[in-house]
């Protein structure tokens, strides 16, 4: 069996190499195998300076998360990382791939730091609810300064090399095919220098000679920190290096890092971590299936979605045939696509040359035989089963056998679709979220005779265009939209009881949501789906409509909105829910937010229970990623389903039954027998 840890010998400059796939994890042995090889390459007098670097694909890409929630076997990583750093030989870290978290952290305690122009650092603990636990966060304010630290250890974002070379993190960039060469050559170049230790560096005087630095990154990063224990331990810990000598911020770190370890916000988002990996296993069908090549992808409908669609695999890459029925919709759809492009590239996040290799995939057409030689076909029509049928029939006769044949669709029945082909073994769903080329999401919605094959292809390519897919079966909704349709019946039946909709709202943020319901519907638009017949009023909506009040693009909605679209309660609204109430002979009373939440909520997991129940998703963690990823549940909770085992479902179904609200058979069995859903 080949080792983990092997050495090379060059002259006098030792390689301690590891290969450890597919991650490179700091893993026991990997740490123990660092640290006595680190140790008898300091007893060896021949051997002038060191290099710590990986084999594979990657540079030590964080911890080994097979060890979480187990019992630690020593040697710990700060105690490998002191042995590194306590060498009186210079000790050369070689990047490649990712350095991140533990690797980052085994980057710091070298002396110096050499990587290709492809690698990339960072510390993303706050992303697990932790932060650095092996001196990360003293160490790197110390290397690069307080600013600098702030924004990778609270952000949690990776920065590439280039930018590490310009804070101090690289102390070079070296071949992109010869890491190994250069950094025995750099390392030989140190020799007999002074040694530079991160834990005695003086960059973090930034935040000693202004300790405002700290005031001023949590303003400015508000909404990031907002109900996030890590993010604030993480900007404490910071703080505590230009505070606290060296050793007393190591032990303060420790500290805060045992804290969040055991706290119920770093479990559900570990719980987080480990969901959105099982969501791309489908049960029930072999992983090793060949795959359905994707070389060209047809989209039907240039609106909104399907822009947003066709821009994922356009960004990948991968040709996209986009058609319509009228050169001004197809106009008019690219034209917003072009838009979208370049305001990414004003912003740096693409270059310019990239948005024109982008759009230079793309083909317009107004014809459906220019989609025969397509592999895949996402249609995006109105959201209507005959127009839907229509479709389906004509692409079916024109696109080559063999093609996969997808559907848009957020509600409709994938199977009635299916039938209106004579391949329905290749006909899915694939539920983008909107706006399609930044939303996460994709719900892969899995027919009666989807075949494997199909599924397995589309869960693949859904990491090729960037998405977290999740697998579902076919019911009004889905997963999703079938969970967001009691808590909308429950939001307007607590505004005609006597709630302020704006303390509907409230509640929601409070719990972490971006916006609540009615926010949501003025973002949205309140005339989607409107009949426009301003004298034909039945519901609040409609009476909203008829008043002028279309959400925030016209000024107003359920709220009212100023120039710098701030929101305010409108009491013209209240009036129109207060007619609305008296009609239908609601008494009106205060309503607790309690009662509110609780209202809201328990019934989502009412039905993410009958989901479960009825085999529309694999697992509860699924619906928990499709919650984080599509509706902005707040992540810090795991998601809906491991929410309710947090808070207890005894106490779910006990909040169900005090507001008589239905409890199915699923929910109530679970809590009687105190089980979990996770």
């Amino acid at each position: 069996m080949k080792p983990i840890i092997r050495t090379e010998r060059h002259k006098d400059v030792l390689a301690i190499i590891t290969e450890n796939p597919p991650v490179n994890a700091l893993s026991q042995q990997v740490r123990q195998g660092l640290k006595e090889s680190i140790v008898q390459a300091l007893e060896d007098d021949s051997i002038k300076a060191i290099v710590i670097r990986c084999d594979g694909q990657t540079f030590f890409a964080g911890a080994d998360i097979t060890e979480f929630g187990k019992p630690s076997i020593g040697p710990i990583l700060s105690e490998t990382l002191d042995v590194i750093e306590a060498a009186e030989k210079p000790v050369v870290a070689a990047v490649h791939g990712t350095a991140l978290g533990g690797g980052c952290e085994v980057a710091l305690a070298c002396h110096y730091r050499v990587g290709v122009p492809s690698a990339k650092l960072g510390l993303p603990e706050v992303k697990l609810g932790l932060i650095p636990g092996a001196a990360g966060t003293q160490r790197l304010p110390r290397l690069v300064g307080v600013e600098n630290a702030l924004s990778i250890i609270v952000g949690g974002a990776p920065i590439l090399a280039e930018k590490a070379l310009e804070i101090g993190l690289l102390d070079a960039i070296v071949g992109e095919d010869s890491l190994a060469a250069d950094s025995i050559a750099f390392a030989r170049a140190q020799i007999a220098k002074p040694i530079k230790r991160s834990s005695e560096g003086v960059a973090h005087q930034d935040g000693i000679k202004n300790p405002d630095l700290f005031d001023e990154f949590r303003t400015k990063n508000a909404r990031g920190l907002r109900g996030f224990e890590a993010q604030n331990a993480a900007l404490n810990a910071v703080k505590a290096a230009t505070e606290m000598p060296y050793n007393e911020g190591v032990k303060k770190e420790r500290e805060l890092f045992l804290e969040l370890m055991q706290s119920t916000q770093s479990k559900a988002m570990r719980h987080y971590f480990f969901a959105e990996r099982a969501a791309g296993k489908i049960d029930n069908v072999d992983p090793s299936l060949p795959l359905i090549p994707v070389k060209k992808v047809g989209v039907i409908g240039a609106g909104t979605m399907g822009g947003g669609i066709a821009m994922n695999f356009l960004s990948s890459g991968i040709p996209v045939t986009i058609l319509e029925m009228q050169q001004n919709a197809l106009d008019h759809g690219t034209s917003i696509m072009r838009k979208n492009y370049e305001r990414t590239s004003r912003k740096g996040r693409i270059t310019v040359e990239q948005v024109e290799q982008a759009l230079g995939l793309l083909t317009q057409t107004l014809d459906y035989k220019d989609l025969a030689d397509c592999d895949l076909v996402i249609e995006a029509v109105y959201e209507s089963m005959d127009v839907k049928k229509q479709v389906f029939g004509k692409i079916d006769k024109v696109v080559k056998q063999g093609a996969i044949l997808a559907s848009n669709t957020s509600y409709l029945n994938v199977d009635e679709i299916a039938q209106a082909t004579k391949r329905p073994g290749y006909v899915l769903g694939l539920h983008f979220f909107s706006p399609a080329n930044i939303m996460k999401l994709l719900e892969i919605v899995r027919g009666a005779e989807t075949r494997d094959d199909v599924l397995l292809t589309c869960m693949q390519l859904s990491k090729t265009i960037g998405k977290v897919a999740v697998v579902a079966g076919v019911c009004d909704g889905f997963i999703g939209n079938r969970m967001l349709s009691p808590r909308q019946q429950q939001a307007t039946a607590l505004i005609l009881e006597g709630a302020n909709y704006w303390d509907v709202d409230d509640v929601l943020l409070e719990f972490g949501f971006p916006m609540g319901p009615f926010q949501m519907a003025d973002l949205a638009g309140i005339d989607i789906g409107w009949h426009r017949d301003p004298f034909k009023v039945s519901t609040i909506r409609e009476a909203l409509c008829s008043a002028e009040r279309f959400g925030q693009k016209s000024g107003k909605g359920f709220y009212d909105y100023d120039e710098a679209r701030n929101r305010a309660p409108s009491e013209e609204v209240k009036a129109i829910i207060g007619d609305f109430a008296a009609k239908e002979g609601h008494k009106q009373r205060t309503i607790s937010k309690e009662e509110i939440r609780e209202r809201l909520l328990y019934p989502m997991v009412n039905e993410g229970a009958k989901i479960l129940e009825e085999g529309m998703a694999q697992c509860a963690s699924d619906i928990d990623v499709v919650w984080i990823n599509g509706y902005g549940w707040p992540l810090q909770t795991g998601g809906p389903m491991l929410w309710a085992d947090t808070v207890g479902l005894k106490t779910v179904v006990a909040g169900l039954n005090t507001h008589n609200l239905p409890i199915c058979d699923y929910l109530s069995s679970k809590a009687e027998s105190g089980e979990t859903f996770n």
